[in-house]
């Protein structure tokens, strides 16, 4: 059966680091790709800065799921 997939961008922040970022974009994906998420792919890292420290960590992802077959 053949495969098709979809992707959605979706930015993740945390006030911890990029990888919980990430982490956290990825979990309100979820949401969206109904549990049949299958890849992501970080395309742009960046932060907040507030009085000379970082407050904010925010990735842009690309995820992908599955519509159809698998």
């Amino acid at each position: 059966m053949a495969k098709a997939y979809r992707y959605v961008e979706v930015i993740g922040i945390s006030s911890k680091s990029f990888e919980d970022a990430v982490r956290n974009g990825i979990e309100e994906a979820s949401k969206i790709g109904k549990g049949k998420l299958r890849w992501f792919e970080v395309k742009e890292e960046r932060g907040r800065i507030e009085i000379g420290k970082i407050v904010e960590f925010q990735v842009t992802l690309k995820v992908g799921y599955t519509v159809t077959g698998g």
